[in-house]
């Protein structure tokens, strides 16, 4: 292979990825370099000269002329009179000479190697170039066209061909994609795999969904409304608190929209996902009345140290502020920063009620706190449930559900 066919060869590769010519000319100068040190110990006193377009190269190796007898005879940027004579007659002691050193002359193993190279270097710099684009989209949202299903994760592709991994876990489980689809997600964080960059999206991140709301909403994105915090149950329930320094806008009407217009077009890319758009505020009991929204609160005790808030409302109120699943108070604790206990305030007819704290010898103790966790302080309150609705909110196991129900039921038998 000779060095035009090399090089343009080289250099049509590197035009297909997209390298441009100042970065494709060093490459080959690099590697044309090596192959010299590998041949001649040094390349100092070598010059190169490439000349992609052409398909052109030319490398000179220069040499001062010494004496025969001269010590730096030895020397590798060094040529004897002798040898210099054999080159060109005219030759003086003191001149330089350019000799020409063809590409043949370092073996045709060597110029296959070359080619590799080349070919190596092109793709390492492809695997560069793309995991620094996509390190400085982390967060952003891109949009890819679904190409592979598998069990664990789905590969889609970007508009350049780059290979885009969305794994199960941060799927929404609604998520139902077909070959071919285009899907919205954010970069979640870039790998590097075995030298290859590993792009993981996330459609199930706070993140995602904030920047769904600048996409929709001009003040989010202009910056006049500040998201001050997003907490998901992904594809269930979202809690966003917002918040406006300019008393001239009201920050949840505007992330909601004439009609729900704006946030309409968030739930429909979220499947569904109910939103809570809320206004932040420093004052706790106000926070938390808004955060447990629709449910309406009566009075609010907070723990600073154990960082817990009792809350105690109306029992017709319990079942909006648990929600369904128990989302609507997972979240507004997690929206807070406390963790919430629900209990009902008892009115005349519920006196003859009994507190489950009364049965903490029959029941451990961190079953009764789960039972509370999710507004459910006595006795009847446990047993107006079914048991698939115990079992649900609760997420405890069905046997011992049966054993709460066994236990409490025996209570008003008596």
């Amino acid at each position: 292979m000779d060095a035009k066919v090399l090089i343009e060869s080289f250099a049509e590769f590197a035009r297909s990825k997209n390298v441009d010519r100042p970065t494709m000319i060093r490459i080959l100068e690099d590697v044309f370099r090596a192959m010299i040190r590998k041949k001649f110990e040094t390349d100092e006193n070598f010059d190169v000269t490439i000349n992609a377009d052409q398909g052109d190269l030319e490398i000179f190796r220069i040499r001062e002329i010494v004496d025969d007898n001269s010590e730096d005879i030895w020397d590798l940027d060094k040529i004897s009179f002798a040898e210099a004579r054999k080159i060109e007659p005219d030759f003086e002691i003191g001149e330089e000479v350019y000799e020409k050193i063809e590409l043949e002359a370092f073996g045709r193993r060597a110029v296959q190697m070359a080619r590799q190279t080349l070919i190596q270097r092109i793709k390492d710099l492809e695997k560069d170039i793309l995991y620094t684009k996509y390190e400085e989209l982390v967060g952003e949202i891109v949009s890819a066209e679904v190409y592979q299903i598998l069990g664990r994760e789905i590969l889609l592709m970007d508009g350049d061909g780059n290979e885009l991994i969305l794994p199960k876990a941060e799927q929404i489980s609604k998520d139902r994609f077909r070959k071919g689809d285009t899907v919205k997600a954010i970069v979640h964080r870039v790998d590097m795999s075995n030298g290859n960059p590993k792009i993981i999206l996330s459609r199930t991140s706070p993140v995602f969904l904030e920047r769904l709301f600048e996409n929709e909403v001009p003040e989010v994105y202009d910056g006049l409304i500040t998201i001050i915090k997003i907490v998901r149950e992904p594809g269930e329930r979202a809690k966003v608190a917002v918040e406006s320094y300019d008393d001239r806008i009201d920050p949840v009407g505007a992330c909601v929209g004439m009609k729900g217009s704006r946030i309409h077009a968030v739930v429909r890319e979220l499947q569904n996902e109910n939103i809570d758009v809320i206004n932040f505020t420093e004052n706790l009991d106000l926070y938390v009345t808004r955060a447990l929204s629709p449910a309406k609160v009566s009075s609010i005790t907070a723990n600073e140290e154990t960082k817990r808030l009792s809350v105690f409302l109306k029992p017709d109120q319990v079942s909006l502020a648990i929600g369904k699943g128990g989302y609507n108070i997972k979240l507004a604790s997690r929206l807070v920063g406390y963790e919430i206990d629900v209990f009902r305030e008892l009115n005349e007819s519920e006196e003859e009620d009994v507190d489950l704290m009364e049965f903490v010898d029959e029941i451990d103790s961190w079953i009764i706190d789960e039972l509370k966790k999710t507004g459910l302080d006595t006795a009847k309150s446990v047993l107006s449930l079914t048991k698939e609705d115990l079992t649900r909110r609760t997420e405890l196991e069905e046997e011992t559900v049966d054993e709460i129900f066994r236990i409490l039921g025996q209570e008003f038998d008596q």
